[in-house]
């Protein structure tokens, strides 16, 4: 909003031992001003900014659902990596224990890619096309042009089109820096993000969530 860079060092966990020590993390973010605490435990990170940003697109709109046919409501919600924390975590509960398997009801609903499509129509009873786009950096592109082609084919007349990332985490971090594709300007983080520079040396990882309404 302010044209500052949001790339700071990271705060979602210890990064002093890994390559790259900064990401763009969704700064103050506070789940209890959106939702409650039964609510919360289905939700990985990535969903909650998914819902969130879907809200206000819905409500920014002026749709009044009331008077819509939500049977042609639809959502296509992209995130090229979905609830990654929630399978690192899981994962790393079940290595510390004795072998027996105890994991939580909501592990598979809160890691996979298409369940913040599902979670947005839900809330709102939108019974529309539904599903989700996963293609890297691309996944977002993708389900906007879905988006619209539903619209353009009849299949649809209103469409929430976005979507959401939250993969500021040991996995994704080591990841890619294994991959050698974030950059390390660790001394610099504010001027990390250079698309086509020739001083490029990766790219910047964040966190966030976006969304449209295409009708």
């Amino acid at each position: 909003e302010k044209g500052v860079s949001g790339a700071a060092p990271i705060t979602h966990f210890d990064a002093e031992k890994f390559k790259t020590k900064f990401a763009c993390e969704v700064k103050n973010y506070d789940w209890t001003q959106h939702f409650d605490r039964k609510e919360v435990r289905k939700y990985d990170l990535f969903t909650q900014y998914a819902l969130i940003a879907a809200t206000q697109a819905v409500e920014d709109s002026g749709l009044d659902l009331e008077k819509e046919d939500l049977e042609q409501i639809g959502v296509i919600w992209s995130s090229g990596i979905g609830g990654l924390k929630t399978f690192f975590d899981e994962c790393l509960g079940y290595a510390a224990g004795d072998g027996t398997p105890r994991f939580s009801p909501f592990f598979i609903p809160r890691m996979i890619a298409d369940i913040a499509a599902g979670y947005i129509s839900i809330k709102y009873g939108f019974m529309g096309p539904n599903y989700c786009t996963v293609s890297a950096c691309a996944s977002s592109n993708h389900g906007l042009i879905d988006s619209f082609n539903a619209i353009r084919f009849g299949v649809a007349d209103v469409m929430v089109a976005g979507g959401s990332e939250a993969a500021v985490n040991e996995p994704s971090v080591g990841g890619f820096n294994s991959m050698q594709a974030l950059s390390t300007r660790n001394d610099d983080p504010v001027h990390a993000s250079r698309p086509f520079d020739k001083d490029r040396d990766g790219f910047v990882i964040g966190e966030g969530a976006g969304a449209l309404i295409l009708e």
